[in-house]
């Protein structure tokens, strides 16, 4: 059996995981050309939070990243990770917007899609995935992992045929929490090599200190790539790092051969900025979080939570609220938590917490319920969803989410127009998902640095229902009670809710 590769994540993932997503292009480009030397499968430099992140916090165009790091690392694929229909958002967008982005940025350079929708909703992937295969590059379908009654073996792999049904070119295994346990990716693994032609990619996290151990076993099964990062942007909350992988490889038939020396010149390096980077990195996303094999919660969260419950005032309920995350993952049908359903379920935790259980829900989990993310993996409680039905006023999407939504592109070509900027793709996408940044950026004038992700501009008026999973909008009375309205903010996402008080 052929070695193993190894996609290197230190420029998207790594940074992301255990940096905010603070690393600058400038930080990187001297890096760039030793990492393209030394043979990767692929550098993962793109997409996730980067693109918010360069917007809001670092001044920068992200395309003309993109072009950087492709003129400066020409030999080695560069990866991106794309939401499906959420694009890089949290909102759903119409099929002409999703289309633009992924011509724009396979235009500027991109080589590989990662292409994952929250709740494994395959519907919610096909124009990406289509669209990336039109454009001629890559398109790998991304398996969320996750752990509950629904989510199998079985089930994953039956999703793999369907990417391959679809023309993925490979296949990605995305345990986004670190969970998935060396027996279960060896069996996850082998079971889709045998049922799927296609490549397979293993992408984890070492937050419960299982990644390194989930890939050795994923090796054993035959998986052809393993993402690897380097330190001290690796280990813990991001990937395991690309020398430990190696030393833990050694005397592997499947060992890979990746210059020594070159990584210790990077690892030198990567210390520099890090440490340049202080005032974003912590203590604790380096350590090892056994906690996470109990509520499935992505390590960044975690972290995150702590802060978003002391603004609160609720700094004694971490982990009443941490106990409520299962509760409310199960009710709303065992969903896999990764942006955007991640901050979703934590969001309700804390209403449930704070208010009592149920007696106040947030429009996103009200639009899971509704099925306007796509299909939940498991059935929506029935106490909820009829509670959802009676604020709302709604009944369930059975359709594919995004044939509710109005083409919406040459609307953000005319807010773009309106405001004095320019029109073409690149900026009519990128003023879609982060209007008040990009127009920051074009006018040369500071960016707000809110602590949060910036709302989704608002196409031009057209006639169709509203967006699959938009802003939040006020529930309706029923007349039982009066309506109370709340502001708040978890894991950086603001959310506008509604109490009813209900006899």
């Amino acid at each position: 059996m052929k070695p193993v590769t190894f996609n290197n994540t230190v420029l998207r993932d790594g940074h992301q995981s255990l940096a905010a997503t603070r690393m600058s292009t400038a930080q990187m480009l001297p890096a760039a050309p030793i990492l393209d030397s030394m043979g990767f499968s692929g550098l993962e430099t793109w997409g996730g939070a980067t693109i918010d992140s360069c917007l809001r916090f670092l001044n920068e165009n992200p395309f003309d990243r993109l072009r950087a790091l492709k003129k400066a690392a020409p030999k080695t694929p560069q990866i991106m990770l794309l939401r499906g229909q959420n694009i890089v958002q949290y909102t759903s967008f119409p099929d002409d917007v999703v289309e633009a982005f992924v011509r724009a940025d396979a235009a500027a350079g991109q080589d590989v899609f990662r292409v994952f929708d929250a709740l494994n909703d395959t519907r919610n992937l096909t124009t990406a995935i289509k669209t990336v295969i039109d454009c001629g590059k890559h398109a790998r379908g991304e398996i969320c992992y996750t752990i509950s009654p629904v989510h199998t073996i079985e089930a994953f792999v039956e999703m793999g045929v369907e990417f391959e049904k679809m023309g993925c070119h490979s296949i990605g295994i995305k345990d986004m929490s670190g969970i998935l346990k060396p027996q279960v990716a060896y069996q996850l693994v082998k079971e889709l090599k045998r049922k799927v032609g296609l490549p397979i990619t293993l992408h984890t996290h070492d937050t419960a200190g299982l990644g390194a151990a989930a890939y050795l076993a994923a090796i054993e099964a035959g998986v052809d790539t393993v993402e690897t990062s380097i330190m001290p942007f690796a280990n813990g909350t991001g990937q395991p790092d690309t020398a430990r992988m190696l030393a833990l490889l050694d005397g592997h038939p499947r060992c890979p051969d990746y210059d020594p020396a070159k990584l210790q010149e990077l690892r030198i390096y990567f210390e520099d900025v890090y440490k340049q980077l202080s005032k974003f990195t912590s203590p604790a996303n380096e350590r090892v979080d056994s906690d996470i094999l109990v509520f499935q919660v992505p390590g960044g969260m975690l972290s995150n939570f702590r802060n978003q419950l002391v603004e609160q005032g609720m700094a004694d309920k971490f982990d009443e609220v941490v106990r409520e995350i299962p509760v409310v993952r199960e009710a709303l049908g065992w969903i896999p938590l990764v942006t955007p359903t991640s901050q979703i379920v934590g969001t309700q935790a804390m209403m449930n917490v704070k208010f009592g259980r149920w007696k106040m829900i947030c429009q996103p989990a009200q639009d899971i319920a509704l099925g306007k993310y796509g299909k939940a993996p498991g059935p929506i409680n029935p106490e909820v969803l009829a509670q959802v039905e009676k604020v709302s006023g709604q009944k369930p999407v059975t359709c594919r989410p995004a044939d509710l939504l109005a083409p919406g592109l040459e609307g953000y070509r005319k807010q773009c127009a309106d405001k004095g900027l320019p029109t073409d793709d690149e900026m009519a996408v990128l003023f879609a998902m982060f209007p008040q940044q990009v127009e920051a950026l074009v006018k040369g004038t500071p960016a707000a640095q809110a602590d949060k992700p910036a709302p989704a501009a608002k196409p031009a008026p057209a006639p169709a229902p509203a967006p699959a999973s938009a802003s939040a909008s006020p529930a309706k009375s029923d007349g039982t009670g009066p309506l109370k309205h709340f502001a708040l903010t978890v894991n950086g996402q603001r959310h506008d809710v509604v109490v009813e008080t209900l006899d």
